[in-house]
């Protein structure tokens, strides 16, 4: 039976089921959980921001942008599921590990057999370079090697860059450069580079994400010999860099503005400052020994990385509609 509200669920957050739950549940939801469907709202960001800046520049395609847009969906939601075989398989999300206390593991959980997650991985993949070759047929030139890039992404961040912490400045690079600028490029038909760099600003929200993550869960991680840059920076540091990406989003976008890449418009990411104080308050202090009383039900253990994602989501949309609100004025 599909369960839109599953869907919904699994789109805002990752879910806790029980295995009398999960077997309920359709095709589609368990897609959505086994890959982490809550996070790809910061690759939808990321075309779309690409798509927006090619709307701009009066070269906007709408059965490409689809394309790319699925193609890095698909790409992003494959990661994620090699990301949890590949540290299945190599032990380290076993023993109550920290990834499986904010969410469903569906093979340390015993939720599917690795011949059912093969095929989720099969078709999610499949689709991901089907769009991608379609993609490199209709514009060809740097298509094929933004592509390659972005496979080695999803092949290797997990492991070795993740391990050796160079998952950080890889999702820098991914959700900045390649897939915004990667975007405009296969709208276009050339790069950008001021694109490239504005593509940053947004990139740095999920790099705070994924940073929020790893100082969650810096002492397993450690523990694991999984020695992403928080661990190798320590915490205290890793949580400075945090709230210097924080202020540097913001500016930034004072500086597009007063050098005149942006307008007026995109000060509308402002409307975010009130709430930054109390978010830079999070990232001074140590994680709490357990959630407060008004901590939203089902996150914990999560602590950094549910701050930063909240930020991130909020952060991007006022950053979007300063540009769409620029675009539509000039």
């Amino acid at each position: 039976m599909i369960d839109i509200r599953m869907w919904g669920r699994a789109l805002d957050r990752m879910p806790r089921l029980s295995e009398v739950e999960w077997r309920r549940l359709d095709p589609v939801a368990k897609w959505l959980i086994a890959c982490r469907a809550s996070v790809l709202f910061m690759t939808f960001t990321a075309a779309a921001l690409g798509g927006l800046l090619a709307w701009r520049a009066g070269a906007f395609h709408w059965d490409l942008w689809i394309a790319t847009l699925f193609g890095l969906l698909f790409a992003h939601a494959t990661n994620n599921l090699l990301n949890d075989y590949t540290d299945s398989r190599r032990g380290v999300d076993r023993d109550n590990y920290y990834r499986n206390q904010y969410g469903v593991h569906v093979l340390e959980d015993g939720l599917m057999s690795e011949r059912e997650f093969w095929r989720y991985v099969g078709v999610t993949a499949g689709l991901a370079l089907l769009l991608g070759g379609w993609l490199i047929g209709q514009r060809s030139g740097l298509t094929l090697s933004l592509m390659l890039a972005g496979g080695f992404f999803v092949l290797f961040y997990t492991w070795p860059l993740k391990y050796f912490g160079l998952g950080e400045p890889a999702v820098l690079l991914v959700w900045g450069p390649l897939m915004v600028g990667g975007t405009f490029y296969v709208l276009a038909g050339t790069w950008d580079w001021q694109v490239a760099w504005l593509s940053t600003v947004f990139a740095l929200g999920p790099t705070t994400v994924l940073f929020g993550k790893h100082i969650d869960k810096l002492d397993a991680d450690s523990a694991k010999g999984v020695n992403t840059l928080p661990v190798l920076l320590g915490e205290g540091r890793a949580r400075a860099w945090v709230r210097s990406m924080l202020l540097l989003q913001y500016a930034l976008c004072i500086a597009l503005v007063a050098t005149g890449v942006a307008g007026l418009p995109l000060l509308l990411v402002l409307i975010g400052l009130p709430q930054l104080p109390a978010l830079l308050r999070v990232f001074r202090a140590p994680k709490p020994a357990s959630p407060p009383a008004d901590y939203v039900e089902g996150i914990w253990p999560l602590w950094f990385s549910a701050h930063a994602f909240g930020h991130t989501r909020h952060f991007t949309v006022l950053f979007l509609l300063g540009l769409a609100a620029d675009t539509l004025l000039h």
